[in-house]
């Protein structure tokens, strides 16, 4: 899915708890289907019911923490919640700061959302939310990039003319077609390495027992059955 680590944050490890009696998870809690808050303000989504599942599995009682993207990192590390579980892709950047369960969605495609079907991306402005895995796809090809604190915020730049497409898990854009003239490109970009779950290094013990509670939801089929549901990726 989406996001990548865009500064190596130079940070201590804290040693960490084994576990606490109630793990905290963290999430963004505003990127549909993902996860997002509903209307009583709750986390709801794809990850609400993944995450609840996995606890249940690895017999830990659990309380959901919402918390902006740009800082969703340094906050786990400074132990404001004791995982992360917000779509985030593991990436090689990523994993010199946090470690990562195995992965609980397969690498899925980025895709383009724009005005119009035949814009040029080599010479044109693409909206991303900053610090993710888009974002620095867009940079490292060498075009012009434009980053956002929130991905609303990089839809309604191609909206109001800030930018000439907006780059992001095609799950999250796919809403967005039609509306306001809003097309989907066919070019797609496969980057990340799926989405997992990220622990703090030194919580071993805690990231193992999610570890296995996601492979026994890969192994009798509840894993892919949320998947489909949500939509938010290819099957397994």
């Amino acid at each position: 899915m989406k996001r990548l680590l865009g500064t190596a944050f130079a940070l201590t490890l804290s040693s960490g708890v084994a576990f606490a009696d109630t793990v905290r998870l963290g999430t963004e809690g505003a990127y549909a289907p993902w996860n997002f808050l509903n209307d009583n303000g709750e986390v709801a989504g794809f990850e609400r019911d993944l995450g609840d599942e996995l606890c249940k599995r690895a017999a830990v009682d659990c309380e959901w923490v919402t918390n902006d993207w740009d800082s969703i990192i340094p906050n786990l590390v400074s132990g404001n919640y004791d995982a992360i579980i917000a779509g985030m892709s593991i990436t090689e950047d990523r994993e010199k700061v946090i470690d990562f369960t195995q992965n609980y969605t397969p690498p899925d495609p980025s895709s383009y959302l724009a005005l119009s079907a035949d814009v040029d991306l080599a010479g044109a402005v693409v909206a991303a939310q900053a610090t993710t895995i888009q974002a620095a796809f867009v940079a490292g090809q060498g075009w012009t990039v434009v980053e956002f604190a929130t991905p609303e915020e990089s839809v309604a730049a191609v909206r109001n003319g800030e930018a000439d497409a907006v780059l992001a898990d095609k799950s999250f854009l796919d809403p967005f077609v039609g509306q306001d003239g809003l097309v989907m490109l066919s070019r797609m970009e496969q980057i990340g390495g799926g989405v997992g779950m990220g622990f703090r290094k030194s919580d071993t013990e805690l990231r193992a027992k999610f570890d296995k509670a996601i492979q026994s939801m890969k192994d009798d089929g509840s894993l892919n059955e949320l998947i489909a549901k949500w939509d938010v990726a290819t099957q397994f």
